[in-house]
């Protein structure tokens, strides 16, 4: 089971150029240092309501403003460290797949950009109506959808959020990229057949 970004692609471009559009329609400046960290991460619901700080004029706006916005701009933006759908096929031959982040209104978008319908067996985000990540309640989503027990499972994610996510769901975690500390780590998921399979010998030993 796969989050989306610092997983599939790198898009910390992206994400801040999508914040920074939406607050300078609305008259906000960009994001500060402390915001783009969480733009990564945190659902938009999350990041709108920390820059709101309350003010519910403030966060109805910030929503307007997404209903009609074009995302293509945005996800040409996105970075993926290899090209995604053979190296999921491959996956697929051994693997049921999933995906869940805490995207919520560009996720079936997102899947069709990167050219990856009919890859996933199973597909939960924050659009499902759930507690977004680090509750645990997309990631038990994805699991339900696949028909997959957790102890079955890996989470495979960038971010401390991740981490908790799997954990409290009961999942095993593999992490990617230099913002998340874990004894199973990897620097982008071209290493991750070799991650699994050492997952899978240490699961045997135990």
């Amino acid at each position: 089971m796969f989050d989306a970004d610092g997983v599939l692609f790198d898009s910390t471009e992206s994400n801040v150029a999508y914040y920074n559009w939406i607050f300078a329609a609305i008259g906000e400046p960009p994001l500060d240092p402390d915001e783009e960290v969480s733009a990564i991460s945190y659902a938009a619901a999350e990041v709108f309501a920390a820059r709101a700080r309350g003010d519910a004029a403030k966060l109805a706006a910030m929503h307007d403003v997404t209903r009609n916005m074009d995302q293509t701009p945005f996800f040409k933006m996105l970075r993926p460290s290899l090209e995604l759908r053979p190296f999921m096929l491959e996956l697929k031959r051994h693997y049921k797949l999933g995906l869940a982040t805490n995207r919520s209104a560009t996720v079936p978008a997102l899947v069709e950009h990167l050219g990856l319908d009919g890859i996933f067996d199973a597909v939960a985000s924050a659009l499902d109506k759930v507690r977004p990540k680090p509750a645990p309640d997309i990631l038990r989503l994805c699991l339900d959808r696949a028909g997959v027990d957790a102890a079955s499972a890996v989470y495979v994610g960038d971010s401390r959020i991740d981490r908790e996510a799997a954990e409290a769901a009961g999942m095993h975690f593999i992490g990617v990229g230099t913002r998340i500390e874990h004894h199973s780590l990897i620097e982008t998921i071209a290493e991750l057949r070799t991650a699994l399979a050492l997952l899978d010998a240490s699961l045997k030993q135990a």
